[in-house]
């Protein structure tokens, strides 16, 4: 079997200045990335504001020791649920990449779609990418000063939207924009280092990221097999390449690529991708778009660039559901399933009972003895405000400590309680404490002693 192998990334030749300058493109696979791209966008910016009877639809609060996942109270006690939800995210990108290669690196990343957002911008303010490579190369001009200042200025407004917005998926976003946020450092310091990062990976960065931080592109060869569907330029169609009047020229027969350079120049990691598959292509198909114009324009058919596996370059057939592809699938299915599953069993209360660490019992008169308990509730449903705690047998025990909690504040305390008996003739019996409140209850039964095991059986 044929492997597909990495190439050496060179600079780009219109990138000599030591800066990919990206052409921007139009086509189907733009408009593509852009559908899934904004919808994302907009929920990032989006969900952070919205509340469900008074809490934040999504938090991850360090403080309450919770996260707050629409509607639901999650816990560390739930981590096996988000780390089920971690194996089926990855899963699912696996599988992604198993059947058409690094499409969620350019059609869903935030360093990818972030980067584009900061293209756009330098379009818009400095001009097109031929533009901005003449201004590189020669003295600034007042003119280009101020674009270049405009164009930082408007990346550093959206590098704080993105912190001011991130970091209110851990402290709620309302707080933030409040004049308290100023008065501490730590929050404040975290939002600039936030934006200075954003500024940094979208704006200066770029695609040194995906070329050297980015682990996924270091694997991706593991991932792919001859059938994978990635951005592909078709050799035997389009070699040897040449210019028109070189063929008139020469009287030599060429391929459909007329060298133009523009899949070069579109690409935003600088691959070409005429060179073969490269560690650094994100499959972002804008080659695909900037040669499909090229043809049509030379009227010639598309498809010099486009997602084709290794076999299907060769004309043979390329299933694309196979048992690897099914593999993958079977276990994101199966992940989903018990995160499902477990969301649908959770617990909204939860009460934990340990013993005091002093005596283990506690003699008042001949008959009645006592035990020291320590209990902690916690709630996880935002409408579970108040409970109840007693004991299952009264008629046996009796309860000393507080009957009604307020959960609304709380934050996972425990609670000192003593329970007594005058009842119990054996050496060791078992009490329950019951704690409802908003239709759920949980019972905890826990051993209450009245004299030592070891005194008793001497």
């Amino acid at each position: 079997m044929d492997k597909i192998h990495a190439v050496q990334i060179n600079t780009p030749s219109y990138a000599k200045d030591g800066k990919l300058h990206v052409r921007l493109t139009k086509g189907y696979f733009q408009n593509v990335r852009r559908l899934t791209s904004w919808p994302l966008i907009v929920l990032f910016f989006l969900v952070v504001w919205l509340e469900w009877e008074g809490t934040p639809l999504l938090l991850f609060s360090f403080e309450q020791r919770q996260i707050l996942f629409f509607g639901t109270q999650l816990s560390w006690h739930d981590l096996p649920l988000l780390a089920g939800i971690m194996i089926a995210g990855a899963s699912l990108l696996f599988f992604a990449a198993v059947a058409w290669g690094r499409v969620w690196c350019g059609f869903a990343c935030p360093q990818s779609i972030w980067t584009w957002i900061f293209i756009r911008i330098e379009d818009w303010i400095e001009g097109p990418a031929q533009q901005r490579s003449r201004r590189e190369k020669r003295a600034l001009t007042l003119n280009d000063s101020l674009r270049r200042i405009t164009k930082h200025l408007l990346w550093i407004g959206v590098a704080s939207l993105t912190s001011i917005t991130f970091t209110g998926y851990f402290i709620p976003i309302r707080d933030l924009v409040s004049p308290d946020v100023f008065q501490s450092s730590t929050t404040l310091g975290w939002l600039i280092i936030m934006a200075t990062l954003t500024y940094l990976n979208a704006g200066l960065v770029r695609e040194k990221i995906c070329l050297h931080a980015c682990p996924y592109s270091r694997f991706q060869a593991v991932m792919f097999d001859q059938h994978t569907r990635t951005v592909t330029y078709d050799i035997e169609r389009g070699e040897p390449r040449g210019k028109r009047r070189q063929v008139e020229a020469l009287q030599d027969p060429i391929g459909d690529c007329v060298d133009c350079g523009i899949c070069v120049q579109v690409c935003p990691t600088g691959v070409d991708i005429r060179e073969g598959l490269q560690a650094a292509c994100i499959d972002c198909a804008a080659c695909i778009d900037a040669c499909d114009s090229v043809m049509q324009t030379l009227e010639r058919p598309k498809g010099l660039i486009r997602f084709a596996s290794e076999v299907q370059l060769q004309k043979q057939p390329s299933p694309l559901i196979r048992p690897r592809l099914v593999g993958y699938g079977a276990v994101m299915l199966v992940a989903m399933s018990a995160v499902l599953l477990g969301f649908s069993t959770k617990e909204n209360l939860r009460v934990d009972i340990a013993r005091d660490r002093g005596p283990l019992f506690m003699q008042l008169d001949e008959r009645t003895f006592c035990n020291l308990y320590n209990v902690k509730v916690e709630r996880f449903h935002p409408d579970l405000r108040n409970v109840s705690i007693r004991l299952t047998d009264p008629t046996l025990f009796e309860l000393f400590g507080p009957t009604q909690l307020d959960l609304t504040d709380q934050n996972a305390q425990w609670i000192a309680y003593r329970v007594c008996s005058d009842q119990i003739s054996s050496p060791r019996a078992e009490v329950g404490f019951l704690v409802e409140g908003h239709g759920m209850s949980r019972q905890l039964n826990t051993s209450f002693f009245t004299r030592s095991l070891d005194f008793q059986n001497h």
